[in-house]
């Protein structure tokens, strides 16, 4: 069986994106940046997709996927809630370090932030999860996307999908910055960042 074809998007940009501040599972809004970033990116699948409508979507359900989903398939000319959504693509949890920045964590929590960045692909946060159990639940949702599909999720998730599906090394991965305009393009064999104008 010939592997799909898979685009994937990180959602738009956020206030708490500016700042910083650990958003993981908390349900933030994209701001009008992160609304253009999102209607870029669908123009730009638009010139990419064959036949938007033969594509299969999917959503992490939180807001700030699943509206710049509403974007991109408003920009590809399909119905905006024709999407699926799954919570195994949702973004890291960072437990009770969400609404936090890191500077506020090192004022309090200074020895377990440091354990973080000696470890940051296995550290979870209290009641939070690490990268590895991010990239547990993303393989258990993986082998059924078994056909061509656009993907919105979250940093997280691509940060790991880029171990899994290229095999960049964990200490490498957990440092990546992820862009939020551009589209990441899994082809059966690697995932690359399309370059597009």
């Amino acid at each position: 069986m010939t592997a799909p074809t898979i685009y994937f998007l990180h959602h738009g940009q956020t206030d708490w994106n500016v700042a910083f501040r650990l958003q993981g599972q908390k349900d933030i809004p994209i701001n009008a940046t992160g609304r253009e970033q999102a209607a870029r990116n669908g123009k730009a699948l638009a010139n990419l997709l064959d036949d938007p409508s033969r594509f299969r979507y999917i959503a992490s359900p939180l807001g700030r996927t699943r509206e710049t989903m509403n974007i991109v398939r408003r920009e590809l000319g399909l119905p905006l809630h024709g999407y699926e959504v799954d919570d195994r693509i949702k973004e890291i949890s960072f437990g009770h370090w969400e609404t936090h920045t890191f500077d506020e964590l090192r004022e309090t929590v200074s020895d377990e932030v440091g354990k973080r960045y000696a470890d940051k692909w296995n550290f979870a946060a209290p009641q939070g999860e690490s990268y590895q159990m991010l990239l547990n639940r993303v393989n258990s949702w993986l082998p059924y996307v078994t056909e061509d599909s656009v993907v919105v999720c979250h940093g997280g998730v691509l940060r790991v999908l880029e171990h899994h599906l290229n095999g960049t090394p964990v200490e490498d991965v957990v440092n990546l910055t992820i862009p939020q305009d551009r589209i990441y393009k899994w082809d059966g064999v690697r995932a690359d960042w399309v370059d597009y104008n």
